[in-house]
Formats: structure tokens, C-alpha cells, sequence
């Protein structure tokens, strides 16, 4: 689990940016070379600055990955039995987590490199999979593939699969038990507390 939480620091800086020029890959790689190239440049962010490493991940990230379907997707079935006011409350939440955990985990990165692999995709198809493999010295290298749709506002993140682990699944049978136990109402008031605990311990 530790190594699938450092791995995904490159799901956070690495956003499909909202054009059709180029290819999907070329844009994750483009992207990711530039947010990285900040991290690598920002002391305050090397040191831990939690609040400044989501100020960067809400500028260069959000707009380019599809919470709404991110969260249908963790929730399965269940994504249908929560009303239109508990789905917007779930949507906001997750999103939230996911900013916080991978603005802490992207303050780890280390000069790590990053191999981006030959995209496999129809030239008219507009769901596709970006693989690449993140490398490190002394360290065995971790695969981190993005699932990405096209929309009318452009390409979108919408899972990440890293180590052959996907988010959205991971999250699915932990979202699972929860409403098992506590329903819809009892998943977004876990999901709330445990951002306050991160923004407590972030601060």
C-alpha cells in the first residue's frame, strides 16, 4: 500500500489536457515533464507544503479528470441508490481526498524518471489508455496506467491503474462496506472526517 501511495503522486501531476492536437500520450508527457519540472524548482514543496503542493494540483490538474464518473465508478451499484444531493456531497468529498492525498504524496517526489509507453489506440477512439513506468534507482519499476475518455471539453483522466491495482476498484470495495454498514450517509460522513484529519495534519 505504501508503494501504490508514492507511486500515484503521478496521477496527480499528470493531467490530459483539453486539446485535440495531439495525441493523449504526447500530452501526458508534455504536462507531466512541466509540473514536475516546478516540483523539482519549488523548495517550499520539496519541504512538505501541503498547501502549496494543492494550490499547484487544483491549477494543473482538476479541470482535466472526470470526478462525476471517477466517483460513479468507486461506488458500482451502489452510485444509484444515493440521491442527486448525496452524490454531489460524494462527488465534492473524493475529490477532495484524492487532492489531499496526492499533494502529499507528490512533496516525496525524488527525481524518479518516466518512461512513457507507445500509445495503443484507434485513431477515431475516444476512450483510451495511456501506459507508462515510472523508474527509480534501487527501486523495482512501477507501472502507472491512465484511463482516459474524450469528452466535448477534451480528454479525461478516470481511473488510474498503477501496479495492475486501479483506483476506482480499490475504492469500490472499501465504499462497499462502508454503506453496508452505514449506508450513503454513513460513507460521505467517513469520507468528510477523514479529510479533516488530513487537513489537520496538513497544517
Amino acid at each position: 500500500m505504501r508503494k501504490l501511495l508514492a507511486s500515484l503522486v503521478f496521477f496527480a501531476i499528470t493531467p490530459a489536457i483539453a486539446q485535440d492536437a495531439q495525441a493523449p500520450d504526447a500530452l501526458v508527457k508534455e504536462v507531466t515533464q512541466d509540473v514536475i519540472a516546478i516540483v523539482k524548482q519549488d523548495k517550499d514543496i520539496q519541504s512538505g507544503n501541503t498547501k502549496k503542493t494543492i494550490v499547484l494540483v487544483e491549477q494543473k490538474v482538476l479541470p482535466h479528470f472526470n470526478f462525476t464518473r471517477m466517483t460513479a465508478l468507486a461506488m458500482g451499484i451502489n452510485w444509484r441508490k444515493a440521491t442527486p444531493d448525496q452524490q454531489k456531497l460524494l462527488i465534492d468529498q473524493f475529490r477532495t481526498l484524492l487532492v489531499r492525498t496526492y499533494s502529499t504524496a507528490l512533496t516525496s517526489y525524488r527525481n524518479q524518471t518516466i518512461d512513457f509507453k507507445p500509445l495503443r489506440a484507434q485513431p477515431a477512439g475516444t476512450d483510451v489508455m495511456v501506459r507508462s513506468e515510472v523508474r527509480q534507482s534501487g527501486a523495482e519499476a512501477v507501472t502507472i496506467d491512465y484511463s482516459m475518455e474524450k469528452t466535448p471539453s477534451g480528454w479525461k483522466v478516470y481511473d488510474v491503474v498503477v501496479g495492475g491495482v486501479s483506483l476506482v476498484t480499490t475504492y469500490r470495495d472499501t465504499f462497499a462496506n462502508e454503506i453496508r454498514n452505514a449506508g450513503v450517509d454513513g460513507l460521505i460522513k467517513t469520507l468528510s472526517d477523514k479529510n479533516r484529519q488530513l487537513e489537520t495534519k496538513s497544517g
